[in-house]
């Protein structure tokens, strides 16, 4: 005879980490804790080895989390109220400290009760089990999980329901064929765009000096600018990812960012972090066959962007000039990669243009705060008064390096290098005109992408572009 309640007398208990939410808190708090209190990280081995269930709590007291700013799943969300409508007793049963747990219960307001993991228990797997039981006996509960560590509980239940489950999960739920909800589609795609493959443009400014050289078919200093670009552009989506895991709660605030990968909770920490580690092995590697050199560049480049990533980047004006440093990085390890030679007047023009866009991301992106932004909402080092300064800054960086072209072009150097240097004259109106133009969509909150990228794609700024490539041929062969 089944002894079991009935269903609607039967409390729901709901896993957090992974099921109720497509994070999980553990890697949630600990990169809220490299960017909030950094220093303290320096302390995560020795609360790891007094337990999971320390490091769980310190984790959570030492930040600040928003619970309403988590991935929730919305299908999850949405059974639980239909359960809840209907008079059933929901509980939040998870291996999160319990500090947060109650946190997101509060936010829900879903919830009759927390079970969670205290300052020296961690409640997962068997430990969840044997409270379940000694409150509610066997078969007398239903249970929703994610993870290999909820089979135990799922095969207690008296109704399981697995949400976008691990492999052990998956394998269980098949065998028994439980209710199911799966994970939203599209991870492989997820990871790509987490990469972020449309920045890697912004690599092609290794070929620079080799443009400069005019050494057009030279093969062996073409696959030395070929094996930077690519060695640069597995480093930057290393960093990227990074940057996108330590701005999680700034990215979740912003109307368009909330959507990336791992705002969305589409693609998993851990998993970030392994792809993170995969690239910057691919880049070391490709550097390896390349000069010290480059490879001392590339160093260099990594550090700093790391350290952008950390805390350069909520510097007042230290974030914009670090940025224009990184795009002139570029073509100085280009440079070394290739055996080309970087002049002054070369580097000059790269830090004021660079300068420049570098303002107009910054103009943009305070711009989508609106009005009463402040450097906590925006994790910057910028407040909405600031909008004007930056424009003004950006014009006059902008118009800097359109006269840092111009000497050139009027410099004894330009005849080592051009048949004709007059014809080169059209470059400063056409660099003029992409720096004003972009200026001008900025202001009207019309450049709603990274002010490089948006180079790159924007075919009037190509049609500048190749014609300043004519007149910049033409100059030297004519």
């Amino acid at each position: 005879m089944d002894a079991r309640a009935p269903q609607t007398e039967r409390p729901i208990f709901v896993d957090l980490d992974g099921t109720l939410i497509r994070s999980d808190l553990l890697w949630e708090t600990l990169f809220l804790v490299a960017r909030q209190r950094p220093v303290a990280l320096l302390r995560v081995p020795g609360w790891l080895f007094e337990g999971k269930a320390r490091l769980k709590a310190e984790l959570a007291h030492s930040c600040e989390l928003d619970p309403a700013l988590l991935p929730y799943r919305e299908e999850v969300v949405a059974l639980l109220r239909r359960e809840k409508a209907a008079g059933r007793t929901i509980i939040l049963a998870t291996g999160a400290n319990e500090k947060l747990a109650h946190a997101v219960a509060d936010h829900l307001g879903l919830f009759d009760a927390v079970m969670a993991s205290s300052d020296t228990v961690n409640l997962t797997s068997e430990r969840k089990l044997d409270r379940i039981l000694a409150e509610h006996g066997e078969h007398d509960f239903d249970y929703v999980g994610n993870s290999h560590e909820d089979i135990c509980l799922l095969e207690k239940a008296a109704t399981a329901t697995v949400v976008a489950p691990d492999k052990a999960a998956h394998s269980w739920q098949t065998r028994t064929g439980s209710a199911r909800i799966d994970a939203e589609p599209g991870a492989a795609r997820a990871a790509i765009k987490a990469m972020r493959p449309h920045q890697w443009l912004k690599n092609v400014l290794v070929f620079v000096p080799i443009a400069l050289t005019h050494e057009f078919l030279d093969l062996q200093m073409l696959l030395a600018g070929f094996l930077a670009f690519v060695s640069f552009s597995a480093a930057a989506s290393a960093v990227y990812i990074l940057n996108d895991l330590l701005d999680l709660t700034a990215d979740r605030r912003h109307k368009t960012k909330r959507r990336r990968p791992f705002a969305s909770g589409r693609i998993s920490i851990p998993t970030g972090l392994k792809l993170a580690g995969g690239l910057l092995a691919l880049s070391v590697g490709v550097a390896a066959i390349l000069p010290i050199e480059f490879a001392v560049v590339l160093a260099a480049y990594i550090v700093t962007t790391t350290a952008y990533s950390f805390f350069l980047k909520r510097m007042l004006l230290i974030d914009v000039l670090t940025l224009a440093g990184l795009y002139t990085t570029r073509i100085i390890a280009g440079s070394e990669a290739a055996g080309a030679e970087s002049s002054f007047w070369l580097l000059a023009f790269s830090v004021f243009f660079f300068l420049s866009l570098a303002l107009v991301k910054r103009f943009t992106e305070l711009q989508d705060f609106g009005i009463g932004a402040h450097r906590s909402k925006t994790g910057r080092g910028y407040v909405d008064a600031d909008l004007e300064t930056l424009s003004q800054a950006g014009m006059s960086s902008g118009f800097a390096a359109v006269l840092v072209l111009a000497l050139y072009i009027d410099s004894p150097a330009i005849r080592e290098h051009f048949a004709v240097p007059y014809l080169v004259w059209p470059l400063c109106p056409l660099v003029l005109y992409i720096i004003v133009r972009i200026w001008i969509l900025a202001r009207r909150n019309e450049m709603h992408e990274d002010p490089v990228v948006f180079i790159m794609q924007d075919w009037r700024s190509q049609m500048m572009i190749g014609l300043g490539a004519t007149m910049f041929l033409l100059g030297a062969y004519v």
